[in-house]
C-alpha cells in the first residue's frame, strides 16, 4: 500500500510540474484504469455553434477524437460551451478556466480580444486561439494557410465552370477571410484568365438567409460555381444551389473547413471543399499540452506542408484534368515556385504578373 501511495505521489508531483501554468492541480497522475485524469480540455464555439457543418464542428470533432484516444470522459474531461452571442465569449472562457480546464480553446478570430483579456486576467490559464494571434505567453495561436487551400479549389472552379462566371461568398470582411477570397481568385485566374469572379460578404457567419440571397444573385447573374467561406451563412448557399438543382438548373458549391459533401445532398451540388484541418490542429495542440509542451506564446501554423489545408476526400465531381492541375500546383506552392496572395494588394500584384 505504501509503495502504491509513493508511486501516485510521484506521478502527481510530475503532473503538477507540467501543468503549473494552469493553476492548482486537481488530482494529478493516473487513476486505476490508467486514464490521465489530471488533464481536462474544453473549447468555446463562436455564434455559429458546434453543429455549423463547418469550422466549429471540425474543432469539436478534433477534440472528441483527442478525448476518445486518451480515454477521457465527455462532458467532464473534455467539453464545449456554445456561444449564442459575442457577449458570451468572455464569460464562457472564464467559466472553463475557473472549472480548472488545463487548456481552453477559443474557436475563431472573433474571440481574439476576449482571449487576450482573459489571458491577462488569468496568467496561469493555458489558452489557445484558432485563426488569430494573441501575443501573450499563456496563449497558443493556431493559424492556417487558407489561401493555399483556396488556391487549389480555385483551380478546380476555373477549370470546371461552363459559364466562365464563379462567385465567392465571405462571412465577415476581415484579414482572415480575405485569405480565402484572394487565394481562390488567384487559383481561378491561373486556370482560367477569362473567368469573371463575383465577390460579396454577408457581414455575419450565422445568417443562412443572407447566404442564400447572395447565392441567388450570383447564380442569377450566370455563375455556376460558388465558393463560400462563411460558416453557418454558407448553409444558405447550399440551400439555393439545391433548390435550383431541383428545378433542373445544375449549379455547384465549393464547401469550406471540412468536407461538406453531405451538405449538398441529396441533389449532390458539392463540387469539392477546401478542407481546413482545425480538427487536426486541436488534436495536435491538445496532445502537446497534455505532454507538458504547451506552445504558449507561439504561433502554430498549418499549411500544405503540414497537411493542414487541401481539397476534400470526396473527388467524384472533380474532373481528372482538374485533379492533375491541383497536384501540379500543390507541388509548385510547396517548392516555392508560386507565392499565393493573401491580401487584396498581393492579389493585384499576382494578377498583374500573370498578364506580363
Amino acid at each position: 500500500m505504501k509503495k502504491r501511495t509513493g508511486v501516485l505521489l510521484s506521478l502527481a508531483l510530475a503532473a503538477g510540474t507540467l501543468l503549473s501554468a494552469c493553476g492548482k492541480d486537481d488530482g494529478g497522475g493516473s487513476n486505476a484504469d490508467g486514464k490521465k485524469d489530471a488533464f481536462k480540455v474544453a473549447m468555446v464555439t463562436d455564434t455559429g455553434g458546434v453543429d455549423d457543418k463547418s469550422f466549429n464542428q471540425s474543432a469539436w470533432e478534433g477534440l472528441q477524437k483527442f478525448g476518445k484516444d486518451n480515454n477521457m470522459k465527455k462532458g467532464t474531461d473534455f467539453k464545449y460551451l456554445q456561444s449564442t452571442a459575442a457577449s458570451d465569449y468572455a464569460p464562457n472562457i472564464n467559466s472553463l478556466v475557473r472549472d480548472n480546464y488545463k487548456l481552453v480553446y477559443g474557436i475563431g478570430f472573433l474571440m481574439q480580444q476576449d482571449i487576450q483579456k482573459v489571458a491577462k486576467q488569468q496568467p496561469k490559464a493555458q489558452l489557445a486561439l484558432v485563426d488569430s494571434v494573441v501575443p501573450e505567453k499563456n496563449v497558443a495561436s493556431i493559424t492556417f494557410k487558407e489561401h493555399e487551400g483556396s488556391f487549389l479549389v480555385g483551380l478546380i472552379a476555373g477549370m470546371q465552370t461552363k459559364t466562365n462566371k464563379v462567385g465567392f461568398v465571405g462571412g465577415v470582411d476581415s484579414e482572415l477571410i480575405k485569405k480565402f477570397e484572394n487565394g481562390f481568385k488567384a487559383g481561378v485566374k491561373t486556370a482560367n484568365p477569362k473567368a469573371e469572379i463575383f465577390v460579396q460578404y454577408a457581414g455575419d457567419f450565422n445568417k443562412a438567409e443572407k447566404g442564400q440571397a447572395i447565392a441567388n444573385t450570383f447564380y442569377g447573374k450566370g455563375a455556376d460555381i460558388i465558393y463560400h467561406a462563411a460558416g453557418g451563412t454558407g448553409k444558405g448557399v447550399f440551400t439555393e444551389a439545391k433548390n435550383r438543382s431541383k428545378n433542373g438548373k445544375k449549379v455547384w458549391v465549393i464547401g469550406v473547413d471540412r468536407d461538406q459533401h453531405e451538405e449538398g445532398m441529396p441533389e449532390d451540388v458539392t463540387l469539392t471543399s477546401m478542407v481546413k484541418r482545425v480538427d487536426k490542429a486541436v488534436e495536435e495542440v491538445s496532445k502537446q499540452t497534455m505532454d507538458g509542451k504547451f506552445p504558449g506564446g507561439k504561433t502554430v501554423e498549418f499549411g500544405l506542408d503540414q497537411d493542414g489545408v487541401g481539397i476534400a476526400p470526396h473527388k467524384e465531381n472533380v474532373s481528372k484534368d482538374a485533379l492533375a492541375k491541383v497536384d501540379e500546383y500543390k507541388k509548385k506552392i510547396q517548392d516555392g515556385d508560386i507565392t499565393v496572395p493573401k491580401t487584396d494588394k498581393e492579389y493585384k500584384t499576382f494578377e498583374a504578373n500573370m498578364k506580363k
